[in-house]
């Protein structure tokens, strides 16, 4: 099932908030990914909140994208209580 992403909001510690093209919105862990290639770059939060919808999935400004297909797979459904502060830089090395 192909479902395009609509909306991106970066939250606190790494995360996302998605809403894709059937309305469903949907939280996706990025620190699993922050260890690999192009996405180590990731670790720097302004780079982080960079993140835009483009072309019916996620990319950000040092052009790392990830599939919608494995953004939908792997992200689990949330409520609309969620919280939505910005993520913060937690002293990570970069």
């Amino acid at each position: 099932m192909y479902l395009a992403v609509k909306n991106v909001q970066p939250v606190s510690n790494y995360q996302l908030i998605l809403t894709f093209a059937n309305g469903e919105k949907r939280q996706f862990d990025m620190n699993p990914y922050l260890e690999t290639g192009i996405f180590k770059e990731l670790k720097d939060v302004s780079l982080f909140n960079s993140v835009r919808v483009s072309f019916d999935t996620i990319a950000w400004d040092n052009e790392a994208d990830i599939d919608p297909e494995i953004l939908y797979k792997e992200s689990t459904v949330i409520d609309s209580q969620i919280a939505s502060e910005p993520t913060a830089d937690y002293g990570l090395d970069r």
